[in-house]
């Protein structure tokens, strides 16, 4: 059986074999186009921002003058989704430090989205750039979610955020009290150690403010707002995120064998900040959201070919999932074009 663990067994492994840090395939772009895609824009992610916290800032109102009718029910999934799961993509873009063109605005937007989210901000930005060094490398990736030789229903379960909480929650606490975990020591600079530990302290101690005010004036609606939608909202962004690698390669360093572009509709692509354009994203990690569609457009032709709908690659996934479960050596083959090198 694969061992997941960073760090292990499989580390040694991918080093011997040249996946540490590779050499990965890129397709053909011209250099003076590739600059105009990597052009980052305040104005259009100050818009985004802005459009995504006033739905919150509606919905969440709607909620409240709902509280204790069944309209809550809608009002409050709605809610949850803009909260537990459209914060992932903010999270990810201003992790990267590519939406805004000014690194304190992404960085107060990251924050925000980190706790949203229920993420330690600084453990995440390191692991993300690992994700990103050696994208699905066993031993190496310490987001490779979806493992194999995992039973399906442990999938289904993380809708709920069954493992993702209380996982994150238990590194909150740890890092609170001066713990760094084995995880963080493999790929996070000691000298980020600090910002962890004052972030878990703040992100704990505003859960606890939240509770506490529950308790004092007898409701938990307070916790509907703060804390809980990072659980009950989480189902949205495992649909969304399972698409990106799950039932692909592993270990290979292209990254048209291990990930996914899915076209979307518009209202999923504003929720998921254009990352459905995935391949082209781990390929020029550099390009902002706002102009993954048009990279798509000039490099396509080179690339596996893209999914008509998330339909169809929930399907796959979930295909590839079950017989994963039973037999780890299958995985989703996908076809490059003939013209493509």
């Amino acid at each position: 059986m694969r061992d997941y663990t960073v760090g292990g067994p499989e580390a040694k492994v991918a080093e011997a074999n040249g996946l540490v840090d590779a050499d990965w395939y890129k397709p053909k772009v011209d250099r003076e186009l590739m600059k105009q895609f990597m052009a980052r824009s305040n104005g259009l992610a100050a818009l985004h921002v802005a459009s995504w916290f006033a739905a919150l800032a509606i919905f969440g109102y709607l909620a409240h003058l709902s509280w204790g009718t069944w309209w809550a029910v809608p009002a409050f999934a709605v809610y949850g989704v803009l909260y537990g799961s459209m914060s992932d993509s903010r999270w990810h873009e201003t992790g990267h430090r590519t939406a805004f063109r000014t690194k304190w605005m992404n960085d107060v937007v990251y924050y925000i989205a980190s706790f949203m989210v229920f993420r330690e901000p600084e453990t995440w930005r390191w692991s993300h750039a690992r994700h990103h060094s050696d994208t699905i490398i066993v031993g190496r990736d310490a987001e490779i979610a979806f493992k194999r030789n995992v039973p399906f229903y442990k999938f289904v379960l993380e809708l709920f955020s069954f493992g993702a909480f209380p996982a994150e929650l238990k590194q909150w606490i740890q890092n609170a009290f001066g713990k760094i975990t084995n995880n963080q020591k493999d790929f996070q600079p000691p000298e980020t150690f600090r910002i962890s530990k004052w972030a878990s302290r703040v992100y704990l101690s505003i859960l606890i403010a939240t509770v506490v005010f529950s308790w004092r004036i007898g409701s938990f609606e307070p916790m509907m707002f703060i804390g809980l939608p990072s659980i009950y909202g989480h189902w949205f962004v495992v649909t969304l995120g399972v698409t990106q690698h799950a039932g692909l390669a592993e270990n290979t360093t292209d990254h048209r064998l291990n990930t996914r572009t899915i076209y979307m509709g518009p209202l999923n692509r504003w929720i998921y900040w254009n990352m459905n354009y995935h391949v082209e994203h781990h390929i020029y990690p550099s390009v902002p959201f706002h102009q993954l569609k048009n990279l798509h457009e000039e490099v396509k032709d080179q690339l596996a070919p893209p999914y008509k709908s998330t339909l169809s690659a929930l399907r796959e996934v979930v295909y590839a999932l079950r017989r994963q479960a039973k037999d780890e050596n299958f995985y989703i083959q996908r076809q490059l074009p003939t013209s493509a090198n």
